[in-house]
């Protein structure tokens, strides 16, 4: 590596040709509410809201504040993100299905672990016409816990779990209903994997989704991504169907369901991007990563602390000796540094960020932690001059009257802004 590779890791950010205004809030909630009163503000004073786009290095920390703030000042949100389908409840019924299929025997938590999901059997929704979905399904944790206690451990088969829990005392028979469709499964096929768990996927869509609205928040934003991870999930079955075909052909796979959970994983982890909106006239928030090619006049980069934007390296090397080979002197010459000591892929997104604004970019972050510690500023901001907002102007902004800061005023100008029917559509 060339000095001039060296440097380039840890050289000056490019300052940008519009103004950056700092504001910083007490917590993370009150930053949300912050970076939202820019938008509601910028709104007010007659900016389009698709003229705004808000980057954030991390949206899952800030997803929630950030949507319960928008809702307080009449802004419809889109989250830009991709959705890690194999955290969501969907993804882990299917593989906790496939783990009951694989194999001779399984053990009592295997067993139990589709119906702590919300299985249901197929059908148990209804449909248009048909009668009413049985209000047995999926069954209710409380069950699956007694279930746990009463059944003994140990690997069986179906056959003998059935067994077991027909001579089981006050075992519940909706845990045998599940053991009869494990043991009625068709042979290993790709079609059968493709009608097998799209049972167990439409299962879950009829009757777990409800039950996850039932217990969600009045923001819906656990049912919300329970229903993109119906969607997703039921995309992969389908692809699932034909990658395991074509694994078989190869003869690159094992004729197995726990080979099949395998390639479930594999094509789960293959993000497939952003997620599509129709909602033309909302306040588009984006990951960073995502921001690279926007072209919009206000930017709102929210989470500008030493911990969040950029985040810490993890190397097992002493900060002092990754500072060492970063600058290359003597022997530490011929060692080559990561990019991520020096926060290279963060800088290049925070770099994006102030490309990506037209006209400014507002800077939010926090100060402190729920729990009373402190919370230091990001190093990136020390390569800009920043234009600092006071905590009296900050209030005013988020206050009734949404008052821009001088500084944000300043460059919003009086009657500069089109109206939002002019706007529209300038940015896909």
């Amino acid at each position: 590596m060339t000095g001039s590779d060296r440097l380039a890791l840890s050289a000056p950010i490019d300052t940008p040709d519009v103004p950056t205004i700092e504001i910083a809030s007490p917590t993370r909630r009150d930053e949300a509410r912050s970076a939202m009163a820019v938008a509601a503000a910028l709104r007010d004073s007659g900016v389009p809201v698709r003229d705004i786009a808000v980057a954030v290095r991390d949206l899952d920390p800030y997803e929630e504040p950030l949507f319960r703030a928008a809702l307080q000042y009449g802004i419809a949100p889109v989250f830009w993100t991709q959705l890690r389908v194999t955290r969501t409840r969907p993804y882990a019924l299917v593989e906790s299905v496939c783990g009951a299929l694989a194999g001779d025997t399984v053990d009592r938590e295997t067993l139990l672990r589709p119906l702590e999901l919300r299985w249901s059997p197929p059908g148990s929704g209804g449909s248009s016409g048909s009668a009413p979905p049985p209000a047995e399904w999926p069954i209710e944790p409380a069950a699956v816990h007694r279930a746990r206690i009463m059944l003994p451990n140990g690997p069986r088969s179906i056959p003998e779990w059935i067994e077991v829990i027909d001579s089981t005392d006050g075992a519940d028979d909706r845990i045998r209903r599940f053991a009869e469709w494990i043991a009625a499964a068709p042979p290993l096929e790709p079609v059968s994997v493709a009608s097998l768990l799209g049972e167990v996927v439409e299962g879950y869509a009829e009757r777990g989704l409800p039950e996850t609205k039932v217990a969600d928040s009045p923001a819906l934003l656990d049912t919300e991504t329970d229903a993109r991870a119906i969607v997703r999930v039921r995309t992969l079955v389908r692809q699932l169907r034909h990658k395991f075909a074509d694994r078989l052909e190869e003869d690159a796979i094992e004729r197995s369901w726990a080979d099949v959970a395998d390639l479930a994983g594999v094509i789960a982890t293959q993000r497939p991007g952003r997620r599509e909106h129709s909602n033309a006239r909302a306040l588009d928030v984006f990951e960073a990563n995502d921001i690279w090619a926007l072209d919009v006049p206000y930017v709102i980069g929210v989470g500008m602390t030493a911990e969040e934007w950029p985040q810490p390296s993890r190397s097992p090397l002493p900060p002092e000796f990754q500072e060492a080979i970063l600058r290359g002197e003597g022997a530490t010459g011929t060692l080559a540094p990561q990019p991520a000591w020096v926060g290279g892929r963060d800088r290049d997104q925070f770099g994006d960020v102030l490309r990506a604004a037209g006209r400014c970019v507002v800077f939010t972050r926090h100060t402190r932690t729920s729990g009373g510690d402190d919370v230091a500023r990001s190093p990136l901001l020390d390569h800009l001059d920043t234009r600092r907002v006071s905590e009296d102007a900050r209030r005013r902004l988020i206050g009734t009257e949404r008052e821009l800061p001088p500084e944000l005023r300043a460059v919003v100008g009086d009657g500069s802004e089109r109206g939002d029917g002019e706007s529209e559509g300038n940015r896909e």
